[in-house]
C-alpha cells in the first residue's frame, strides 16, 4: 500500500561517461534496469523521449558519451527507477 510519503513521480538528470556511448552492452544494461520496476520509466536525450523499457528505442536515441540524460518514472516505485538508473549510467564509467 503506497503511502502519502511515497511520491508518483521522479525526475532526474545524469551525464553519459565521456567514454560510454549508450549502444549495444549499454543499452541493454540500462533496459535490464528499468525493467525491474513497475513504474512507466522515460528517458530523455535532447528533444527526443522514449520508453526506457524498449531496447530499440534506447539504441535509437543515438546518445554519445557526454550527452545528458533526463530520467523521468510515474508509478509506485518512481524514485527507485530513477535512483536505479542513475547508478547504472554512473556505472558505465
Amino acid at each position: 500500500m503506497r503511502t502519502s510519503s511515497e511520491p508518483l513521480s521522479a525526475e532526474a538528470l545524469v551525464a553519459l561517461p565521456d567514454a560510454v556511448d549508450l549502444h549495444a552492452r549499454p543499452a541493454a544494461d540500462f533496459v535490464r534496469t528499468a525493467m525491474r520496476f513497475s513504474a512507466d520509466v522515460r528517458v530523455a536525450a535532447g528533444e527526443r523521449e522514449v520508453d526506457a523499457k524498449s531496447l530499440l528505442s534506447i539504441l535509437a536515441l543515438g546518445a554519445r558519451g557526454g550527452t545528458s540524460l533526463r530520467l523521468r518514472a510515474e508509478g509506485q516505485d518512481a524514485t527507485a527507477a530513477v535512483d536505479a538508473l542513475s547508478d547504472c549510467v554512473a556505472a558505465f564509467a
